[in-house]
């Protein structure tokens, strides 16, 4: 009698199983890609590998599973003390917090194909890029008209534009990206950090005097608007003068001046953003993003808000409000357990540590592909890597220089057949603008 119960569950679990594949499974990408059993099969292997992840190296986290093979819910021990407040409704933050699989490893995979830098490439190849998209980055576009006067448009954004790419991915293997929380004062991981290939850093954050905590090593550092604005003042933090200045907002008459004026001799970019919703406050994940297009690896310091925090500190300043670091804290360790970075902190001191139960590579490969599909993602189902491509640009600079990018960098350029590939933001169906070197015709 008892094997009717259990019959019973089984029928049920089939019944609930081919309900997905259907809802699913007969959703078409342009009426050919269909999410298969093989696709299913993979999600759910992702979805169960996390949560083990989770469990394992979030020292106290739990990832629930939502209603259905994407969603998961990232929580925090009840006895975490929130302290920051929504300005508008007054309530704490609370201690759950909701996510995607299924988009995060789709779009993660497109920003480490991809460059993160704004060039004069990119806005020649979007569709009235000139005029729809140009004049928003500059402060007070909306006085240019939509750069009606594109030559005034173009003086203004000359500073910052280089015609291609400065940077490509997997330029640099093993990197630190480098936040500003008061816990690296618990910590000496300034001489592990300083043996990186490249270090990212934030804002105003200094190094002389913490050197111990934080390293003295400076390769980029990347700037919100606030900064941007005391140019000059964050120049003089790194002593060389070739730290690369990237400004994740718009370019600034103030800043513009600084740079003629001063002047500051370090290479100043934009950032070419990716959207990541709510979670994408502040400047850390756009580092991390950064880091991700450029680089094999990448390890964070000085992010981590652990489960059980008293007070949200800089390690240069008191206390600080605005930020919403448990929301922040989640996202990274969802990060983590996708593989894309390693979490350091004073309760992970240990540099050689294992980050355990991180899905393999087979199954996040997979598990991207199922998620393509099921996000109705440009080029779904499809290896090919210009598959993604929703605009293509041909244009005939000439091959990209290889001279003295590392092997990874060069392998990947032939991967992707010397192609620029640009993430597209708020796009249809999240593609990617291309633009391929007018010698590749085939």
């Amino acid at each position: 009698m008892r094997i009717l119960p259990l019959g019973l569950v089984v029928a049920l679990t089939a019944g609930i199983y081919a309900i997905f594949i259907y809802l699913f499974g007969l959703s078409a990408l342009n009426g050919k890609v269909r999410v298969s059993d093989e696709d299913v099969s993979a999600l759910f292997a992702l979805q169960a590998g996390f949560q083990k992840c989770v469990s394992a190296n979030g020292l106290g986290l739990q990832a629930l599973t939502g209603k259905d093979y994407c969603q998961v819910t990232i929580k925090f021990p009840s006895d975490t003390l929130p302290m920051w407040r929504d300005p508008k409704s007054g309530e704490l933050e609370g201690l759950s917090f909701d996510f995607n699989l299924c988009e995060a490893v789709a779009t993660w995979e497109q920003v480490r194909n991809s460059t993160t830098i704004l060039t004069k490439e990119f806005i020649d190849a979007l569709p009235n890029g000139w005029e729809e998209y140009a004049w928003r980055r500059i402060n007070k576009g909306v006085l240019l008209n939509q750069c009606k006067n594109r030559t005034l448009c173009m003086e203004k954004l000359a500073l910052v534009l280089p015609e291609t790419p400065p940077l490509v991915p997997r330029q640099y293997g093993r990197c630190a990206v480098i936040g500003n929380s008061g816990d690296l004062l618990k910590t000496n991981f300034g001489e592990e950090i300083d043996n990186y290939d490249a270090v990212i850093r934030e804002n105003g954050a200094p190094v002389q005097n913490y050197t111990k905590y934080v390293g003295k090593k400076c390769t980029f550092r990347l700037l919100n608007r606030g900064s941007a604005k005391a140019l000059d003042k964050v120049a003089e933090l790194d002593e060389t003068g070739r730290e690369v200045l990237i400004i994740k907002t718009t370019v600034h008459d103030i800043m513009s001046k600084m740079i003629r004026e001063v002047p500051i001799h370090n290479p100043v970019y934009l950032m070419l953003g990716t959207s990541f919703g709510s979670a994408a406050k502040g400047t850390g994940l756009k580092a991390l993003e950064f880091a991700l297009s450029i680089c094999e690896s990448v390890d964070m310091y000085g992010f981590t808000v652990d489960p059980g925090y008293k007070e949200w500190t800089r390690y240069f300043s008191e206390s600080r409000q605005g930020h919403t670091p448990l929301h922040g804290r989640a996202y990274y360790q969802m990060m983590e357990c996708l593989g894309l970075i390693k979490i350091h902190s004073p309760m992970r001191a240990d540099f050689s540590r294992v980050v355990n139960w991180v899905p393999s590579q087979s199954i996040l490969r997979a598990a991207r592909i199922a998620s393509e599909k099921l996000l109705r993602r440009v080029g779904a189902g499809t290896m090919d890597p210009l598959g993604a491509c929703s605009i293509i640009k041909k244009h005939d600079k000439g091959k990209t220089k290889v001279t003295g990018l590392r092997k990874a960098a060069i392998e990947h350029l032939k991967y992707v057949k010397g192609t620029t590939m640009y993430p597209l933001e708020h796009s249809l169906g999240d593609g990617m603008l291309c633009s391929i070197p007018g010698d590749l015709n085939s």
